[in-house]
């Protein structure tokens, strides 16, 4: 699908299908007024017999006969007072999908851009466009037919920023590529993706766009005295690959950012099983995270932002129920030195990440973040479509919020208080892996924050609501979100904290 931008306004555009944009109550008049005047005045009435008020996601299909535009798509927009980037690429989204529906090739999409900069505005229905179409039928034996538009105009956009406005519009191809890869990983079963498939996958990334790669071995990683992560890979059949993924500027690096992913192909629950109505099926996503940093890093190795070295590490494993898996109660050894108690086998995720974590800030960065499924808790506090944020660092937080608003990802501060640690006391051992029940995704975070050198910038996003979604939501098919990879990516591209 070619993307192009144009100053062309929807009164002088031409070709299949047009898609206009109308706010809700008086302030859809003008709209409605130049609608009237090129289409005639049974228009109105026609929205009219539908009912249409421009109500936000509200949408109306026209069919033009002896006219060019042959199809008319109108969508709602609500009060302006309440649209924005998100509502935007909502917006564009929804025309997209019906414009594809009707079997549009050319598609002029006039949406307005007023109080917004019109680069990031062209940059944002771009990527709507494509991740709005996105449809993952690799497992089908016959696959639906998935028709799409071949041409869109993004018009309306101001002549003397037309330049930027399709740098934006290339720019969002590598990113959406990143987020797709993301989509696959986290939808694709178990058996496919599993830790070899995670490192294989860092390894096409490596030989496309010119990274560097290591792969840790267990045998590496008991030679690191990674304790922790391989507790929660001895279960299983498959054997742990630690990934170590590196992007270098072309010239000098004056800002090194590490992104952690959890990378959990498959979580069992270990010998704390997850039982009937725990979605054990699903437990394919928890490895979520990776999927981001690996989409992340597919994006920026595309991107090639100047001065800023990224590196990227996923403990890569299956939490599996065998004879030689872990004990409810065992201790263990992370490789800072601390001792775990581990009271709970299905709270693994944040012991992959604490060896994970001591070697990341063993690379010196100037921040890490990581990302992971992490806790129901985190689910139960802020739903599927915020991403819990943890850190100390009151600038790390802020520039990753900022990201997040400029990604159309929702992203919510919450407490790192330290009174909770002391649910993590263990009477045996330096600590326990999980606290009680109440505050479960803030013990968690505080868990992981005791394997962080405190000298390093440090956040932790909890994206176990994000990661999927079962019905789909603005511009997400339902299933694998792609959650955490335009965040990521506006953040390294912004150079990181100050």
């Amino acid at each position: 699908m070619e993307i192009r931008c144009s100053s062309t306004t929807a009164r002088d555009w031409s070709g299949d299908a047009l898609v206009v944009g109308v706010f809700s109550g008086d302030a859809g008049q003008g709209m409605r007024d130049l609608l009237a005047e090129r289409f005639g005045n049974a228009l109105a009435q026609r929205l009219e017999q539908r009912r249409f008020q421009a109500k936000p996601g509200e949408s109306a299909s026209l069919e033009l006969l002896n006219h060019s535009p042959s199809s008319l798509i109108v969508v709602g927009l609500g009060a302006p007072a309440d649209f924005g980037a998100e509502q935007l690429r909502s917006a564009a989204a929804t025309a997209c999908r019906l414009a594809a529906s009707a079997g549009a090739q050319q598609l002029g999409l006039a949406l307005p851009v007023e109080g917004l900069e019109p680069a990031a505005a062209a940059g944002a229905m771009a990527e709507a466009l494509r991740l709005g179409l996105f449809a993952d039928q690799r497992f089908k034996s016959d696959p639906e037919p998935r028709p799409q538009p071949q041409a869109v105009e993004l018009l309306g956009l101001p002549a003397a920023a037309l330049a930027d406005c399709q740098g934006a519009v290339a720019n969002s191809a590598a990113l959406c590529s990143g987020v797709e890869l993301a989509r696959q990983l986290v939808a694709a079963p178990p058996n496919v993706v599993t830790p070899a498939a995670l490192a294989d996958t860092a390894a096409q990334l490596a030989r496309s766009f010119q990274l560097e790669l290591k792969v840790l071995e267990r045998s590496d990683c008991e030679a690191l005295g990674m304790g922790s992560y391989l507790a929660v890979s001895q279960g299983s059949d498959l054997p742990p690959k630690f990934i170590h993924l590196t992007y270098r500027p072309s010239g000098p690096a004056t800002r090194r950012l590490v992104l952690v992913g959890k990378g959990l192909s498959f979580d069992s629950g270990g010998y704390n099983l997850k039982t009937a109505g725990s979605q054990i099926e699903m437990m394919k996503y928890d490895m979520g995270g990776s999927a981001a940093v690996l989409g992340a890093m597919r994006a920026i190795a595309e991107l090639k932002p100047e001065g800023v070295e990224v590196h990227m590490l996923v403990a890569a494993c299956e939490n599996m129920i065998s004879g030689g898996a872990i004990h409810p109660g065992a201790i263990v050894t992370a490789s800072n030195g601390k001792t775990i108690e581990i009271n709970n086998t299905d709270a693994e995720g944040r012991l992959t990440l604490a060896d994970a974590l001591v070697y990341a800030c063993k690379l010196e960065p100037d921040a890490v973040v990581d990302l992971a499924t992490l806790t129901g808790a985190c689910v139960i506090a802020l739903g599927e479509e915020i991403a819990g944020l943890w850190s100390p660092s009151d600038g790390l937080a802020q520039a990753l919020l900022q990201a997040s608003e400029q990604a159309g990802e929702h992203l919510w501060r919450m407490p790192l208080r330290a009174s909770y640690r002391e649910g993590l006391k263990s009477g045996l051992a330096d600590m326990k892996n999980t606290g009680p029940r109440p505050g479960g995704s803030i013990t968690a975070a505080l868990f992981l924050q005791d394997f962080v050198d405190p000298t390093v910038n440090w956040a932790h996003l909890d994206i176990a609501g994000t990661v999927w979604s079962d019905k789909g939501r603005g511009l997400d098919p339902a299933g694998a979100t792609g959650f955490g990879v335009r965040t990521l990516v506006n953040w390294v591209r912004s150079g990181g904290p100050a």
